[in-house]
């Protein structure tokens, strides 16, 4: 089988079920955009080296996601059933990291940061705002289709947890953060 059809020559595409839609439909830009998260967490894992801790996390994540964007491709009308796994439990996985990098870190996350600090923690933070980006859209989605209540908990969650490992790498680099601003909650309390 060939990777090219030239279906999509005239701007759609086809989605799980057999429908087409043009490929800036929402749905599309969707998957689009977690596809390039999932590419950064990809170039992220190859910079780590394979003997990194975060391995086998990121390698969980990276075929989450792939599931996650199988279930977004199909819409609710479609006929044919989807029968790659929900990643259920997704968000409490994050959660769980999220507080084991935390505990090991010197400093709490009180601040918005300035992205950056070395190759891997912005690399972090490249994943996290792509994935914001995906969040974006997945909203939009949701107002036009049902969409399982695992993945936008899920995909929420992730740009928590790269914020996070930007952090982690910063802190076990020695590399300083650049604070911005406190967090909006911190401030008005």
């Amino acid at each position: 089988m060939k990777i090219y059809t030239k279906k999509g020559d005239r701007g759609t595409t086809g989605l799980f079920g057999g429908s087409r839609v043009d490929k800036d439909d929402v749905r599309v830009d969707c998957i689009g955009t977690l596809d390039e998260a999932n590419s950064t967490i990809g170039l992220l894992r190859v910079k780590l080296g394979n003997d990194h801790p975060w391995q086998p996390n990121l390698h969980k994540i990276q075929k989450d996601l792939m599931d996650m964007m199988s279930h977004l491709a199909r819409p609710s009308t479609a006929k044919k059933v989807n029968t790659n796994p929900m990643p259920e439990g997704g968000s409490d996985f994050c959660e769980q990291w999220i507080d084991e990098l935390e505990a090991g870190m010197s400093s709490p996350s009180d601040y918005f940061l300035l992205p950056g600090g070395n190759e891997i923690s912005a690399l972090c933070h490249v994943a996290r705002t792509q994935i914001r980006r995906g969040e974006r859209r997945l909203v939009s989605l949701i107002k036009t289709d049902d969409v399982h209540d695992a993945i936008p908990a899920y995909i929420n969650r992730l740009s928590d947890l790269f914020f996070t490992l930007a952090r982690a790498e910063m802190d076990k680099a020695g590399v300083a953060e650049e604070k911005w601003q406190l967090f909006l909650y911190k401030r008005f309390k």
